[in-house]
């Protein structure tokens, strides 16, 4: 395998808030100490999508793809997304069944954005376990120095397997074993995979081909009697790439019943692959076909990396298109359950939008944001098809950053046809509901094309259009003419077509879109915002903002260009103790005016970024120098693309410190104003009372000392409960209320107290004295 020098996760502090990022277990010691699970970052780094249903067929030749991009852990490595628009990602999740995130570290912890997007297109995710060189040599020689070590490392990894929510592992031992340690590698590797199936169903134990039965580094680049022990005690072989035309056949003679457990390995990147890789890769895949075995396509960041022209957009489609060739068939099929919700977000782009609005419009990338992706065909070179077919990050969102844009020219009364996805989606007696979002320009119109399919009635064609569908009735079973709705000013130009249909007993098998013009001219533009299909078309009712315990921890002030900066968590829980069913949360932020704590300084609030987990970490949010307050909001959506109105979302309040400085000046005051008393204190040596104060004996002065020590202790109150709204163990909001209340008494008693010490100075004056007393109560 290739190997890569650049370090992605300098030194730093786990334990330390910070950005969460994905980062390796780099030594044999840190994961035997668990001290992974006490980082700040672990929380984040936790998978919130389960694995789909993959509803093809088991029994069939399975296509593994092995990540290695950039040596791992790069744009991706930033939980809560980055600012990369161009970032890696992949998006041909249709033709794979698992995906295995690969690094040169000891233990590569897949970053949770790859395993929520493949688990929502129902494809397994597998960590790496890897030793090499001498450290490798030294970590292998002391993991299986026992039976019982053997046992406590494998435990190790399911262990972080189970927690972080990913599918199993890949075990890739590329340095030699002492023969009396091949039993205990043998135990390693079936109490892995033992441990695995009764921890996570489904999930898989794969051995790469390199250590062979007698200890040696020998890469067979097939399935013998060499590497077959290993392959007998887990789920499969993951073969190296330099075999030969008739390996295959023989690896699948060697695996009997379990030939599609042999996974011959292709380097995209060529190095001795057969076939040699890049654009060449389907010749190998050809014969691994014909030979009825399984792939591994390692590094197919290859497109990438070496700049394929003419972007990367063009040629993944263009490489993946290939491997559809060769295979032949779709590995996955959606929709195929209910509810079923793709905005064609690949995770990345120039924008965010929510129900047509856009949120945000700075560069990012998210692969957790991904929602299905359509299996948009690859047209090639040739110029036969008048329209092109694109994700597409530059045209308006309806929903995150990404739509599908059809353009191009149309004959008069022509059509152009392309598929969206091929479904699986057993139709029962409920009726279902069909939502999708459209733009276009002028006359372009665009409808959506559903195939079915019965054993008892055969197949049947539904087109659904608005306009002009005279034309259709002869091509389809049956026209369905949708109700549309136009979207309100802030999402100009979109409209939603809706309509219900009743299939019992069919399959939904095949989603197309439809292009026609119904006049002149013929220049064709149009946007499909998203899709939803659903059995009810009632709005999702979310838990109100009561249901929810909103908490703000690690808060931190600073300073950035002159401007006053927060950080902190923020963590949300529902009040019952019940676990959330909800895969994304989007936050915002009020900064609200020092002057009238009503004023939003922001407008409706400011979008600054999305949840998987429920947290979000919050790093130095500028602060405008006349906030009194922020209000983060956090924003709940359904699985079906719903989301809650901000006015009714869970929220958490933080109390800006300026106040604290206030208070902190006013206790000082206070002390100070305990010891310099008004009026002075006795300094005649011969008097008893030496040392008292002068004014002990007036009315006034007795107020003056009440309202001081009072003055004092609400003032240190007033601090205690501004630090207390910032951590854990106090509500925010509640401890931001207790300290606007105390502090505004506190400035009454300060009043009080300027008043009492100038009337008991100024008594034997007393006009001066009552006059001084009005300008003071005027005045607060």
């Amino acid at each position: 395998m290739s190997v890569h020098s650049n370090d992605p996760t300098p030194p730093f502090d786990p334990s330390q808030p910070s950005i969460p990022i994905s980062y390796p277990i780099k030594t044999l010691e840190e994961l035997d100490s668990r001290s992974y699970f006490s980082s700040f970052h672990y929380p984040f780094n936790r998978s919130s999508v389960p694995l789909r249903p993959n509803s093809a067929s088991a029994q069939r030749p399975k296509i593994l793809v092995c990540h290695d991009m950039q040596g791992g852990y790069v744009d991706d490595k930033w939980v809560q997304g980055g600012d990369n628009s161009g970032a890696y990602a992949i998006w041909h999740w249709f033709l794979m069944d698992v995906f295995v995130y690969f690094s040169h570290y000891l233990v590569t912890l897949p970053p949770p954005c790859w395993t929520n997007a493949a688990h929502r297109h129902g494809v397994k995710v597998l960590g790496t376990f890897i030793t090499e060189g001498s450290d490798g040599y030294a970590i292998c020689r002391e993991m299986l120095s026992t039976k019982e070590s053997a046992h406590k490392y494998a435990e190790r990894l399911a262990e972080l397997a189970v927690a972080l929510g990913f599918d199993g592992w890949l075990l890739n031992i590329e340095v030699g074993i002492d023969v009396k340690q091949i039993p205990n590698l043998k135990e390693f590797i079936s109490h892995l995979t033992q441990t695995m199936h009764s921890s996570v169903p489904a999930s898989l134990v794969i051995w790469y081909d390199s250590v062979t039965i007698d200890g040696y580094v020998s890469y067979q680049n097939q399935l013998n009697q060499q590497n077959k022990p290993f392959f007998d005690i887990c789920d499969g072989i993951f073969t190296n790439y330099w075999w030969q035309e008739d390996y295959p056949e023989q690896s699948a003679k060697v695996a009997g019943d379990r030939k599609f457990d042999v996974y011959m390995g292709i380097d995209v990147f060529g190095r001795g692959t057969y076939g040699g890789g890049g654009w060449d890769t389907n010749v190998a895949l050809d014969v691994i076909v014909k030979s009825d075995v399984s792939a591994a396509l390692f590094a197919p960041g290859w497109v990438y990396e070496t700049n394929q022209p003419p972007d990367f957009q063009t040629a993944q489609n263009r490489w993946w298109g290939l491997v559809e060739q060769s295979m032949g068939n779709v590995v996955q099929k959606y929709p195929s359950e209910l509810p079923f919700y793709s905005n064609f977000d690949q995770g990345r782009g120039y924008h965010i939008s929510v129900d047509g609005v856009q949120v945000s419009s700075t560069q990012w990338n998210n692969i957790s944001s991904q929602t299905f992706q359509p299996f948009v065909e690859y047209a090639g070179d040739s110029t036969s098809e008048t329209i092109d077919v694109l994700v597409d990050f530059t045209e308006a969102s309806f929903g995150g950053g990404g739509n599908l844009t059809f353009r191009g020219t149309l004959e008069a009364n022509a059509t152009f046809s392309t598929r969206l996805f091929s479904g699986q989606l057993l139709m029962d007696s409920l009726p279902v509901h069909f939502t999708y979002s459209v733009k276009s320009e002028d006359n372009s119109q665009l409808g959506l094309s559903l195939a079915f399919s019965s054993e008892t009635e055969g197949e049947k064609t539904l087109l659904i259009a608005s306009r002009g569908t005279n034309r259709f009735s002869s091509e389809f079973n049956d026209v369905i003419v949708p109700q549309r709705h136009t979207k309100p000013d802030d999402a100009p130009g979109w409209a939603v077509e809706e309509f219900t249909i009743s299939m019992n007993g069919f399959t939904l098998n095949e989603i197309r879109a439809v292009c026609y013009n119904d006049q002149p001219p013929f220049e064709y533009l149009a946007v499909l915002g998203h899709i939803k299909i659903s059995t009810s078309n009632t709005p999702t009712v979310f838990p109100p903002s009561t249901s929810w315990i909103v908490e703000g921890q690690d808060v931190e002030w600073g300073d950035s260009q002159g401007s006053k900066t927060v950080s902190l968590k923020i963590s949300w829980k529902l009040k019952d103790g019940k676990k959330p069913p909800y895969q994304t949360y989007n936050i915002y932020v009020e900064k609200q005016s020092i002057r009238a704590p009503e004023t939003k300084l922001d407008g409706e609030g400011e979008y600054i970024g999305v949840a998987h987990v429920e947290a979000l970490y919050v790093s130095q949010l500028a602060i405008p120098s006349s906030t009194s307050s922020l209000k983060f909001m956090i924003q709940v959506c359904d699985v079906g693309g719903a989301s809650q109105k901000l006015e009714d979302a869970p929220y958490f309040q933080l109390n800006v410190d300026r106040y604290a400085v206030v208070t902190a000046l006013i206790a000082t005051v206070a002390f100070a104003a305990g010891f310099t008393l008004p009026g002075g204190y006795k300094s005649d040596q011969s008097d008893q009372d030496r040392g008292s104060a002068i004014l002990s004996r007036e009315s006034a002065f007795g107020e003056f000392v009440i309202a001081d020590s009072v003055s004092m202790i609400s003032a240190l109150l007033a601090i205690s409960f501004n630090y207390l709204s910032g951590r854990p163990m106090v509500s925010g909001a509640r401890a931001g209320t207790y300290y606007k209340f105390v502090t505004f008494n506190l400035m009454v008693l300060f009043g009080l107290l300027a008043e009492a010490a100038l009337y008991a100075v100024l008594k034997p004056a007393l006009r001066l004295a009552i006059t001084a007393c009005i300008i003071v109560f005027f005045f607060f």
